[in-house]
């Protein structure tokens, strides 16, 4: 790396070998005329469009790119790579702005959401917590990733404000359900990963196609409203309790960025049906870091998630499902062994049960004003590789 890209980069994570991909705009106003395609170096966001002189990338979201597929994905970050490692930086520096003089934009339009289960601590935990006389894992868990489909137009960027919920949910000490505001707002940590090359109706994606298909990750934040969700999850699942809002971090980063990251993942018993065999496994050593209004709560390890992406791309497929560009689907929370190792606040709380003790008092739940930031990085024999942050703060929701 040359010496004015390594005084930028630094010890950020946003380096060469990143490159991750948002949208961003110069104008104050933010209108989607004027947002370009970036990609983030150090704490500076370079222009793409302007960089490799590409009017293409002069756009208000990655769509385009994503649906250009594996080669074309591949060239344009190779493009870079040579364009940062050539240069001195003179004919570069035009093209760089500092992030915080920008304003970034959800990276891409969503087109479909689904959401996973797929760590076995955090569904042991549950099921412990809510069937603490059986066995804490459904008879289904182990034989696939079991997930929900979720709301497509309330994912939002990273800094969006997250108004509080209101929905029927039985208030301690009563028996029959009342409409108001949730008192069991929740976080849930979460690793997601976003579709580029779509797929046809009726056929099946395999596991051993999912780098074909998939063009890079970023961090989740998928709210949820435990008192709603638990009095209307059964029979058909999630639903208001999970529907209102879902953060997600403003970069997107590449799988080839990631790849260095891989690591084998936990053994499966008894082993996955045919459909989710095949290829190689995604596990990825992402250290994940959970902060409640600047204090770290968690640290939760999503190297050790039982369902990786690959599979969980397959199952989602394996009906015959199409793929969508643009289409996001999410890890699940990702929680470890470990107390501190927790992804989301119903765990940590034990459902209430054991608050949180913090420097501001001890905490259960989520209250007005909380700022919740989720970060992470991916560890690399070459050092790491940062995949940013997505933060939100709760606000009082609609009064009506």
């Amino acid at each position: 790396m040359s010496d004015w890209l390594d005084e930028i980069v630094g010890e950020s994570g946003f380096g060469i070998d990143n490159l991750p991909y948002g949208v961003f705009s110069t104008a104050s106003t933010g209108e989607r005329a004027a947002r370009r395609i970036g990609v983030a170096l150090g704490a500076h966001v370079l222009d793409v469009a302007g960089a490799l002189d590409d009017p293409g990338f002069a756009t208000h979201s990655l769509n385009e790119f994503l649906a250009q597929g594996r080669s074309a994905w591949t060239a344009t970050r190779n493009r870079l790579q040579d364009l940062l490692s050539s240069a001195r930086g003179d004919g570069l520096r035009d093209h760089l702005h500092a992030v915080d003089s920008v304003t970034l934009h959800l990276p891409f339009e969503v087109a479909d959401y689904v959401d996973f289960y797929a760590s076995l601590d955090h569904a042991t935990n549950l099921g412990r917590m809510f069937r603490p006389d059986s066995e804490p894992l459904t008879p289904n868990w182990r034989h696939l990733p079991i997930g929900y489909h979720g709301r497509a137009g309330t994912v939002v960027v990273s800094g969006t404000d997250i108004a509080r919920p209101a929905g029927l949910r039985v208030l301690p000490g009563e028996t029959a359900p009342t409409y108001g505001p949730s008192r069991k707002l929740d976080v849930e940590v979460e690793v997601g990963f976003v579709v580029g090359v779509p797929s046809a109706l009726g056929v099946p994606v395999p596991a051993d196609a999912f780098a074909d298909h998939v063009f890079g990750a970023v961090l989740v934040n998928d709210w949820s409203a435990r008192d709603i969700q638990a009095f209307e999850y059964v029979p058909l699942g999630p639903f208001l309790g999970k529907s209102f809002a879902t953060s997600v971090s403003p970069w997107v980063v590449p799988l080839e960025a990631l790849a260095a990251a891989r690591v084998p993942p936990p053994p499966q018993d008894p082993e996955p049906s045919a459909y989710l065999r095949g290829g190689e496994r995604w596990g990825i050593d992402v250290a994940l870091e959970l902060a409640l209004n600047g204090e770290v709560l968690s640290r939760p390890p999503f190297g050790s998630m039982y369902w990786t992406a690959e599979q969980q791309l397959a199952h989602l497929t394996a009906n015959g499902a199409s793929l969508r560009t643009g289409d996001l689907f999410a890890s699940g929370t990702v929680s470890g062994p470990s107390r501190d190792e927790r992804g989301s606040l119903i765990e940590l709380s034990w459902n209430g049960t054991e608050p949180i003790h913090t420097a501001s008092g001890e905490r259960t739940f989520l209250e007005d004003g909380d700022l919740v930031v989720i970060s992470g990085h991916a560890r690399t024999a070459g050092g790491r590789v940062a995949l940013g942050s997505v933060a939100g703060r709760v606000v009082p929701g609609h009064p009506g």
